[in-house]
């Protein structure tokens, strides 16, 4: 079994944005990497069931968190929860997943391959005691964990009487950021969220907002930036100077074939630096 170590709140080791809150827990037990929580963390969270819209949204938008160099945070839930954590270890990023029972309790049990790959590249954490069953009231006392441990919360999708709520509620009492992605006026799953933004909510319109926020865009850029090829590069400097242009205008200035440059565009479409409609190529938020 993992062993499971245990840091109490004098000591220097405690996560300090958790210290900050009003009932900080007196002790934490963890599996993995302590170290995690001092990297700039985003909580990502939302319905259980939801809707494949809500899941793809979770994974998405903790991918993007992970590329940044943000840690994500989520409870490991099944749905959107689970979607978070493999969208941050998909980028191979690094993950926290809080649980309502002890950190050495995979839950749900149908997680288990999820909580050992956490347990192994990220961060298992509970304030309850190794052994601890889950009960149905500690879900919500562990959500100001998930709050407290983050810079800001994003809400992928919720219905009107999600737990994924009261995680937002604790995180605005905090004095923490919350977002939450707009929804289908039609979709019950996306109640919550539309509650949220008409209550103050900051709404997700592109994945950058989170990172604007967090003031990781620069480094995600960079990352990006890092990983292209000069002719790539090239592209996006044209698109900067000139706004947007067509595939036959890129190739001409490029001085390559309208293939090579079709080609090149849906690399860094896929990648989202660039976008395309109504035949012209511009750059995304992003850049």
């Amino acid at each position: 079994m993992d062993t499971v170590k245990k840091v109490c709140l004098d000591e220097p080791e405690y996560p300090a944005l958790l210290r900050e809150i009003k009932d900080p827990p007196a002790q934490l037990y963890y599996i993995g990497d302590l170290g995690i929580c001092a990297m700039p963390c985003a909580a990502v969270v939302g319905s259980r069931k939801g809707s494949l819209y809500g899941r793809w949204a979770a994974s998405f938008l903790a991918e993007q968190l992970a590329l940044a160099g943000a840690a994500v945070v989520s409870g490991m839930a099944f749905g959107a929860d689970t979607e978070a954590h493999k969208g941050a270890l998909k980028a191979g990023g690094k993950t926290i997943a809080v649980l309502g029972c002890g950190a050495d309790v995979p839950y749900p049990a149908g997680n288990r391959s999820l909580w050992r790959r956490i347990a192994e590249e990220g961060l298992i954490l509970s304030e309850y005691e190794p052994g601890t069953r889950p009960q149905k009231y500690y879900f919500p006392a562990r959500n100001r964990i998930i709050s407290g441990l983050s810079r800001l919360t994003v809400v992928a999708e919720a219905g009107l009487h999600s737990g994924s709520l009261i995680t937002a509620g604790l995180a605005a009492e905090q004095g923490r950021e919350v977002f939450a992605v707009p929804g289908n006026i039609n979709n019950i799953y996306a109640i919550g969220c539309n509650r949220l933004i008409q209550d103050g909510a900051q709404p997700v319109t592109v994945a950058e907002d989170l990172l604007d926020a967090m003031g990781l865009r620069a480094e995600k850029l960079a990352r990006e930036n890092a990983s292209l090829s000069p002719e790539e590069l090239r592209l996006l400097s044209l698109l900067g100077k000139g706004g947007e242009r067509s595939i036959g205008e890129l190739a001409l200035a490029l001085e390559q074939s309208t293939a090579q440059t079709a080609a090149m565009v849906t690399i860094l479409e896929m990648k989202g630096l660039i976008r395309s409609a109504m035949g012209k190529v511009f750059l995304a938020k992003s850049i």
